[in-house]
């Protein structure tokens, strides 16, 4: 279910779900957690655009150990050289998402190896918002805010993910997001 926004409400932790009719290539059928929100801004992560590369093959830094198989995902269009170590712990029967938000490298292998089977992502870049621009596209309608849905960031991914949560919404949004780009293919 979608949120209803109040400008100062800290919407740290939710999804932030593209509008259907979003044409920023950027932010396209994107679906970004945000880790931040306050006064001053926001920040997140596009959950939704993986590279296909893990970060064994993305720098050599990385090329061994426990981080070489972590999966590399383009976090948004703002610091695109830098990498974001994140990690979660869902338990969908209790409602719990537990994040880890750029964390350093030796807190990830510790994560990795923790019993509670956390997912460790790399983002390259990441998605920001200075101050009251995410109200002001909130208003305009660019977004959509969800609660975390666990048990779908831990198994769906690329447009799959978007078009999931949307359809979850609303049967307006799930007919929407079903629409081809193109629409003379429909």
């Amino acid at each position: 279910m979608s949120r209803r926004i109040h400008p100062k409400q800290d919407l740290a932790g939710s999804l932030l779900l593209a509008h259907p009719e979003m044409v920023d290539p950027n932010f396209r059928r994107t679906v970004v957690l945000l880790s931040a929100h306050n006064e001053d801004g926001a920040l997140g992560v596009i959950l939704n655009r993986p590279v296909g590369k893990s970060l064994g093959e993305y720098g050599s830094d990385f090329s061994t150990g426990l981080l070489s198989d972590v999966p590399v995902f383009t976090g948004g269009p703002v610091n695109d050289k830098q990498i974001i170590l994140s990690a979660w712990h869902a338990e969908s029967s209790l409602g719990m998402f537990r994040l880890y938000f750029g964390i350093d490298p030796e807190k990830a292998k510790e994560l990795i190896a923790s019993p509670e089977g956390l997912d460790v992502r790399a983002f390259v870049g990441h998605a920001g918002w200075g101050e009251g621009q995410l109200e002001v596209e909130l208003e305009q309608n660019a977004w959509i805010v969800s609660p975390v849905a666990p048990d779908l960031i831990n198994q769906l991914k690329g447009v799959d993910l978007w078009r999931t949560i949307m359809g979850n919404i609303s049967p307006e949004l799930r007919f929407l997001a079903d629409a081809p780009d193109d629409p003379s293919v429909n």
